[in-house]
């Protein structure tokens, strides 16, 4: 029996929602360049992309007056509401990647925010704790980011917002769980 030649299959992606179907002639508008914005069909992943690093963009320069970094503030943050986690336990909760963690506490250490304590019984675990200073700079950055933060999303029509909230948890679950994955959990 001879064998029939077959065509290599077609390693193009089937496009099967406009949210799938990429416009080349419109993504100036991912990259930021003047006068582009997304087209009506843009595809849902690069929508997201999109916007995660424009409000990324915008929550470190709103930041910026606090004078704490965008991550010193997730860990002071995250402190506040769960002081004496360890370093390992902060880096899970996603506020800095692992690999920042103890840069980003040691300026915290260093400015006076975060204070390092041995564990007892076990003297081996270190635990962070905000300090009373800590604790004030954590509730004045608040109170200067917080209305900023609040006004940046009045553009939201309050009858869009149940839509908008279910995809935001959606996704949150969704991303949180790949992030576990990735993490080897």
């Amino acid at each position: 029996m001879t064998e029939v030649a077959r065509p290599a299959p077609d390693p193009t992606p089937v496009l099967t929602s406009p949210r799938d179907r990429p416009r080349p002639d419109q993504h100036g508008w991912v990259w930021g360049d003047e006068g582009a914005g997304p087209a009506p069909d843009a595809p849902l992943p690069a929508l997201v992309s999109v916007a995660a690093r424009l409000v990324g963009i915008f929550w470190r320069r709103v930041a910026e007056g606090t004078g704490v970094s965008p991550p010193g503030l997730g860990v002071m943050r995250l402190l506040a509401a769960r002081d004496g986690l360890k370093s390992s336990e902060v880096a899970a909760q996603g506020w800095c990647a692992a690999g920042t963690v103890t840069a980003v506490v040691d300026t915290l250490v260093r400015d006076g925010y975060v204070e390092r304590r041995r564990g007892e019984p076990d003297r081996r675990v270190v635990r962070l704790h905000l300090t009373d200073l800590g604790r004030r700079k954590v509730a004045e950055s608040v109170a200067l980011v917080g209305p900023r933060w609040h006004e940046a999303f009045g553009y939201v029509d309050p009858a869009d917002e149940p839509a908008i909230r279910r995809f935001l948890v959606s996704t949150i679950e969704r991303f949180g769980a790949l992030a576990r994955e990735e993490r080897g959990k």
